[in-house]
């Protein structure tokens, strides 16, 4: 298959491209290199067969239109993607996430792409107390980062309604692995345990996550790319909920760390509780996960470990 990938220079992009291209597809990686996209992720690429990069933003339409054509699928992995930075800059969240993804499906249906895989978050959905989101639930996004993807996700369906497009949208919970930025919470307080550090647990540390292992979500992402039915979302979530204060401690004890190096800070406005999405339509299409948290966390921890040289020219852009 001839994928062109947005923001495949990016965290979970750059793993969905390792693959694809071990795999044997053709991949064109098209990615802005803004701060959180790192050409490190895509080392080991260059000179294969079939993989080329191209260095533009996913909002010009004119470059687009020259790099999309003869591509069987787009995976617009493209946006702005850390709560905390949003709250900072949102016209920055909408101009990307919004716009980029209205200028993807634009070219694609101008050029006749096969299909359009859309990657969003479970943040659209905003919290929920007890019991997990399906689909069709309303969306409810509490920040300017959910809100932004929460409209990427209407404006890439509204292209199946209206214009026939052949779209497809994933909705994944937080993921975790290799390449991720030193900005998120594992990589964060990863890296700067390694380092001898504290690390910052917003609030009493409650908020519930579920914690789905990068290759998981890529998994799922390659099945919803061949099987998935157009128009339709779905929804990647591992089963794997802790809260913050347990994910620290788990974190603590693999970097051989004490509870000593954890700094209780103020809560972000808008921090919503609890994340859960309810996973039974990813699975009926043939998809599970194959790693617990504690096995992925211990090989997330491994790879920063091993790889200080990757995250040590990061921190100064980490926030």
């Amino acid at each position: 298959m001839r994928l062109l990938v947005t923001g495949g220079a990016g965290f979970i992009g750059a793993n969905f491209v390792h693959r694809a291209v071990a795999r044997g597809d053709e991949v064109t990686v098209y990615d802005a290199l803004t701060y959180a996209g790192n050409p490190a992720n895509l080392a080991g690429l260059d000179g294969r067969s079939g993989y080329r990069f191209v260095h533009a933003d996913v909002c010009d339409a004119s470059t687009l239109s020259m790099v999309m054509p003869g591509h069987d699928a787009v995976v617009h992995f493209a946006a702005e993607s850390h709560v905390d930075r949003s709250l900072v800059d949102p016209d920055r969240f909408v101009t990307t996430n919004c716009g980029g993804t209205a200028t993807v499906c634009r070219v694609a249906m101008e050029v006749g792409v096969g299909r359009v895989l859309h990657v969003s978050t479970d943040e659209v959905y905003g919290s929920i107390g007890e019991g997990s989101f399906v689909e069709g639930d309303p969306l409810a996004p509490s920040s300017p980062y959910s809100a932004s993807k929460a409209s990427s996700d209407l404006i890439a369906l509204s292209y199946h309604e209206t214009f026939g497009l052949p779209v497809v949208v994933t909705r994944s919970s937080n993921n975790y692995g290799r390449f991720q930025f030193p900005e998120k919470v594992i990589p964060l307080f990863v890296t700067r345990l390694l380092a001898g550090g504290r690390v910052p647990l917003y609030g009493d540390g409650g908020n519930v996550r579920d914690w789905c292992h990068v290759e998981d979500n890529c998994a799922a992402l390659e099945r919803v790319l061949a099987d998935g039915e157009v128009g339709t979302v779905y929804n990647v979530g591992a089963g794997a909920e802790v809260d913050n204060l347990d994910l620290t401690r788990r974190l603590l004890d693999l970097c051989g760390a004490d509870e000593s190096a954890v700094q209780y800070v103020a809560d972000r406005p808008g921090h919503d509780r609890r994340y859960s999405v309810d996973t039974t339509r990813i699975r009926s299409l043939g998809w599970a996960p194959s790693r617990g948290l504690d096995e992925g966390l211990a090989e997330t921890v491994a790879w920063y470990r091993d790889h200080q040289d990757w995250w040590e020219p990061l921190l100064g852009d980490a926030r």
